[in-house]
């Protein structure tokens, strides 16, 4: 926030999910009435969601990442987020090739930037973590509206996601059956997402985001799709995920790894308080 009170935002997308991050002391009282006047995209600046980096002392160490919703709701952690937001901290660093460790409501999470201050689009790693179990789906009926699913699942990668395998990921209105699907799962929500299986190494992701709606990509959504799929014994530990808005690479090991672009868009400052 700067000194007449005003917060200071830079504009990122990974593969066209896009965000405002503010780095500030604190996350502000009404960030969520924030973050839901700000993304707005016909009266606000427009964004899938604000991040707000604290405790900002010019340095990129002891950062805690928040990230709201453009409906202002919480998330716990977002892959395509922490890439953009660790864009954001290079650059107000001025540092190269940096590698920033956070904290999120879901664990630390270690990104790794390639690329420098001053660079519009980074290539960025994040390491996502372990996955665990997804939210119980006992009473679920899967409708798509004619088209048959293939198998599903659920899994937590910092946030909760349902995959659903599609033979074509363009057969299905996703905004009327996303948000359908979603309502299972409330009042908690879950991300919901068709993934079509091209070969053991590239899939295609459509997502429907909780809080968010249709997004251009979800790379948490990512990792959980690959994750599943690799369990089901479909796809190998190092796959491309295409999405709306391009391709994130996957890879399984111990953890899960997300590497994909940032881009910065624009800087913004906006009245506040």
């Amino acid at each position: 926030v700067g000194e007449n009170g005003n917060v200071r935002l830079t504009h990122h997308h990974g593969l066209g999910n896009d965000f405002l991050v503010a780095l500030v002391a604190e996350v502000p009282v009404d960030a969520s009435d924030l973050a839901r006047r700000l993304c707005d995209r016909d009266h606000g600046i427009g964004a899938d969601g604000l991040v707000f980096g604290t405790p900002w002392t010019g340095s990129a160490e002891g950062l805690t990442f928040t990230l709201l919703n453009s409906d202002g709701s919480s998330a716990e952690v977002s892959g395509n987020g922490l890439r953009c937001f660790a864009q954001a901290v290079a650059r107000a660093t001025g540092t190269s090739a940096l590698e920033l460790t956070v904290d999120t409501s879901s664990g630390r999470r270690r990104i790794v930037v390639d690329g420098g201050p001053d660079d519009i689009e980074v290539t960025a790693t994040v390491d996502m973590g372990v996955p665990g179990p997804g939210p119980d789906t006992d009473g679920l009926a899967i409708d798509l509206g004619g088209p048959i699913p293939g198998r599903s699942g659920t899994v937590d990668v910092g946030n909760p996601h349902l995959v659903i395998e599609v033979a074509d990921v363009d057969s299905i209105d996703h905004a009327t059956v996303g948000p359908a699907i979603e309502a299972f799962f409330g009042p908690v929500g879950c991300n919901v997402h068709l993934v079509q299986v091209l070969d053991a190494a590239t899939i295609r992701l459509r997502p429907w985001e909780r809080g968010a709606g249709l997004t251009e990509a979800c790379g948490s959504g990512a990792c959980a799709a690959v994750h599943l799929f690799h369990t089901w014994g479909v796809v190998g530990t190092d796959v491309e995920v295409r999405m709306a808005g391009g391709a994130a690479v996957v890879r399984l090991g111990d953890t899960i790894r997300l590497t994909g672009p940032a881009v910065h868009t624009a800087d913004h400052e906006v009245a506040h308080g």
